[in-house]
């Protein structure tokens, strides 16, 4: 019998799942603000960024958005750390709304970063909960994540870039910077490790880009300091400066020309004065005995005598800068003499509250020096198309995604990567919510999770919902109109005189409305063959009535409320 050669059994070589690094972010794309990102590693999440949005001034009656966390409430993975870039409000400003509903984790910063971060938390009854770390080549473990925090140069010290490594690659989250070679307070950013970091191999750069419209490098701040001391030589008066309360290279600046020309300092508003005292604790201000007078002492001290740093840059409402704007300040006037200097950019959204702000003060007759007449008392912490450049130079990535901008500034972005040689696939776009996933070899969108505007009232810390956010926009804009209606218990007929309240109306149109309504619901309030009332579809039924009555005779869609009373 002839043997048979029979091959062996082909058994199937099952491949281990690919290996993947997530990147989600939850707010900072397609606005300024509430910046937030997630990495995701196998079943761990790293957080970069806490930060706070601002509302503008459509969203009536709301203070602050929120990033929102729906994804990390309902995920399975587990947080296993955030990291803060540096310590400014739309970075770290949701700290104290977000982390009471979610787990406890570890939470890294830099100095002046985590003693801003903790003072808000301890504001807000909570505990200090931001650990310390240094510039000095630390790393930090979280999970399989290492994270060094490298010296960069913005408007706020201590601001920092993240490398962090993975077992997949590395990636560095290079959120807001410049590259100022002469920074006021002597601390130019690391370049030695952003150079070490790109040697390494950077797989995604999660860059800085609001600037990027910008042609050449942004200016130094170091070019504040003598133009400062003009303005203070230059005014007869008080002069005011309000700037960001985190600015404080800034405040040093003007303090020192205040002090060269024996100038009293005084600091007004509470989150000026907050910065300002944890600053100065922790060596960041600096200030000779005998500078500073508090609020209170101002008028035993003749104008010229005095420089006043004052809270409200954004024209925020209560701030103190609005409230002396308004001639509502119990301590300071203003005058003629007085300068009024806004050391500040103008927040996306806050252009209105800005400009009513500065007419405010200009109808005093003060003289108010602002970003559109003058740039010689502010430069941008962001980078222009230069330091752009020079920092994807640096960094060598494989991939950039741009952040913490508008899509037009994401483009302008892109284009300066292809100026540089890069294809159109190293850069990607993404929205909040988009999932971007990377291998070892490449990169490709993955889910898009929903998120939501979030809006919240600051002195309640409570979330206002959609709904209510669009009746007070129908309230200012149209207008409400309360109907009192009493009707028959036994047939639901019409059984009194109608009650009508409007607000948002003139008189004219008010008759009007009365006329209509008391005629149209004398129509419409049919008595029932029956004793069962559904007062709820009797409500429902007047409000349609009324609507649709006003918007006929009136061409507006006021909010009508139907109160309806059984006699």
């Amino acid at each position: 019998m002839q043997e048979q050669n029979i091959p062996p059994r082909q058994t199937k070589r099952i491949l281990p799942p690919e290996e993947t690094i997530s990147f989600i972010p939850l707010g900072g794309m397609e606005n300024v603000t509430r910046n937030m990102y997630l990495y995701i590693y196998r079943d761990e999440i790293l957080i970069v960024d806490c930060g706070i949005g601002f509302a503008d001034e459509t969203m009536l009656g709301v203070d602050l958005l929120l990033p929102d966390i729906t994804y990390l409430l309902k995920t399975k993975k587990k947080i296993i750390g955030m990291v803060l870039t540096h310590g400014h409000e739309d970075h770290i400003g949701a700290l104290p709304f977000l982390l009471p509903q979610l787990p406890n984790f570890p939470i890294f910063a830099t100095p002046l970063t985590a003693a801003f971060a903790n003072e808000k938390l301890q504001e807000f009854g909570q505990q200090a909960a931001v650990r310390t770390v240094t510039f000095d080549g630390e790393d930090v473990r979280i999970g399989n994540f290492t994270v060094s925090f490298i010296r960069v140069t913005h408007s706020v010290p201590d601001t920092s870039n993240i490398f962090i490594r993975t077992p997949l690659g590395n990636f560095y989250h290079g959120s807001d910077f410049k590259i100022d070679l002469t920074p006021a307070d002597g601390k130019p950013s690391d370049y030695a490790r952003i150079v070490k970091a790109g040697e390494s191999g950077i797989l995604g750069l999660m860059s800085d880009c609001l600037g990027a419209e910008r042609a050449g490098f942004t200016p130094s701040e170091i070019s504040m300091a003598q133009n400062f001391e003009r303005a203070l030589r230059e005014t007869p008066g008080k002069c005011i400066i309000t700037t960001y309360s985190s600015n404080i290279a800034r405040l040093n600046q003007a303090i020192a020309a205040a002090e060269k020309l024996n100038r009293k300092v005084c600091f007004v508003g509470r989150s000026l004065v907050k910065a300002k005292t944890i600053a100065q604790r922790m060596g960041y201000l600096r200030m000779k005995e005998g500078t500073e007078v508090p609020v209170e002492a101002v008028r035993k001290f003749s104008d010229s005598e005095l420089l006043l740093f004052v809270a409200g840059s954004q024209g925020q409402e209560n701030s103190a800068m609005l409230r002396v704007a308004n001639g509502e300040h119990k301590e300071i006037s203003l005058t003629a003499q007085d300068t009024v200097i806004f050391s500040s950019d103008t927040i996306p959204g806050n252009e209105i509250s800005v400009n009513a702000l500065i007419d405010a003060l200009a109808k005093r007759g003060t003289r108010v020096i602002y970003s559109d007449i003058s740039h010689d008392y502010h430069v941008s912490g962001h980078g222009s198309s230069g330091d752009l450049m020079l920092m994807m130079s640096l960094v060598k990535p494989r991939f950039m995604i741009p952040i913490s901008g508008t899509f037009r500034q994401m483009t302008a972005y892109k284009q300066l990567a292809l100026r540089l040689g890069y294809q159109q696939n190293a850069v990607w776009f993404l929205e909040n919510g988009q999932e971007l996933i990377f291998s070892r070899n490449n990169v490709r969108k993955g889910q898009k999770f929903e998120v939501r505007s979030v809006y919240v009232d600051q002195i309640s810390g409570e979330e206002i919902e959609g709904f209510i956010l669009r009746d007070r926009e129908k309230l200012a804009k149209e207008g409400i109109i309360i109907l009192i209606i009493e009707v028959q218990a036994d047939n639901g007929q019409l059984a009194g005189p109608l009650d009508i309240i409007t607000r948002g109306f003139s008189s004219k149109d008010t008759e009007i409305i009365s006329k209509l309504l008391i005629k149209q619901m004398k129509k419409s309030l049919i008595p029932q063959s029956n004793r069962v009332i559904n007062y709820v579809h009797i409500r429902k039924h007047v409000e349609e009535i009324a609507n649709r009555a006003i918007f006929q005779q009136l061409r507006r869609r006021p909010l009508v409320l139907p109160v309806v009373i059984e006699v």
